[in-house]
């Protein structure tokens, strides 16, 4: 299943958030988007990736469909 663009922006935002950067705001229904996935969770702290979201992060793309 491939992420919205929205999907995807916030992943990426959620994966740089770990790992300590500075990252932009989180749209919220993308983020609830992700956790209905399985790649985030919501905790004291907002939104997190979990290792299921680093797992969609590390697959490589789909081909373009002809």
């Amino acid at each position: 299943m491939a992420l919205t663009p929205g999907q995807a922006v916030a992943l990426g935002n959620l994966s740089r958030k770990k790992a300590g950067e500075q990252v932009d705001w989180i749209n919220i229904a993308d983020a609830r988007a992700l956790t209905d996935l399985g790649f985030a969770e919501r905790n004291g702290g907002g939104w997190a990736i979990t290792p299921a979201g680093v797992a969609e992060l590390a697959r490589p793309d789909e081909p373009a469909s002809d």
